[in-house]
């Protein structure tokens, strides 16, 4: 069972504004006290009572706009964390068991990347492509992946030469089996 009493003080703070972060965004609906995109005041209204954090130059209630963001600011984060895990954890693994120019190439590709600060080509390649969603998801997720890649090919690396993996190989098992039924599991 879990002992509240031995989690960290600044843990269990972060566990409970995340925890009350994602229940305003499951239930922005009956949370929030306007529509996402209801006029509700003049515009640029100052905090009142009516509206706690004021208006926009519209005259939508910020709170409300702010609790309804929460739900697409949930949504592109979670993905693009699972994109740039997978594929981070993937192709990380696949340069450590298939070694040689695949390696060498994914390699210098991760530090081609990894050399450009994560922000200013995150804005460039976005300025580039078509604004959207999956654009958005797609460029954080890849741009994100090459630590996840780094962090994963070291620890195959060390895996790949143990004895149960080159057992494995000795068996005639294939690349995907010595990845997924080797190496991930340990």
């Amino acid at each position: 069972m879990l002992d509240i009493k031995r989690i960290p003080l600044p843990a269990l703070i972060g566990i409970v504004l995340t925890a009350l972060f994602v229940l305003a965004a499951i239930f922005a609906p009956w949370i929030a006290p306007h529509g996402n995109g209801e006029i509700v005041g003049d515009v640029w209204e100052p905090m009142s009572a009516a509206h706690l954090l004021g208006t926009d130059n519209l005259g939508r209630d910020l709170l409300s706009r702010m609790i309804y963001g929460a739900r697409i600011t949930l949504f592109i984060a979670v993905l693009a964390t699972a994109l740039s895990f997978s594929l981070g954890a993937i192709l990380g693994f696949s340069a450590a068991v298939f070694g040689g120019w695949f390696d060498t190439l994914l390699s210098r590709l991760v530090d081609l990347l990894m050399s450009i600060p994560t922000l200013i080509m995150g804005l460039v390649v976005l300025s580039v492509l078509p604004t959207n969603l999956v654009t958005l998801i797609l460029v954080m997720g890849i741009l994100d992946s090459t630590r996840v890649y780094r962090l994963s090919r070291a620890v195959a690396v060390d895996i790949n030469v143990m004895d149960y993996v080159e057992a494995a190989k000795l068996r005639g098992e294939g690349s995907g089996w010595i990845i997924f039924r080797e190496i991930l599991p340990n």
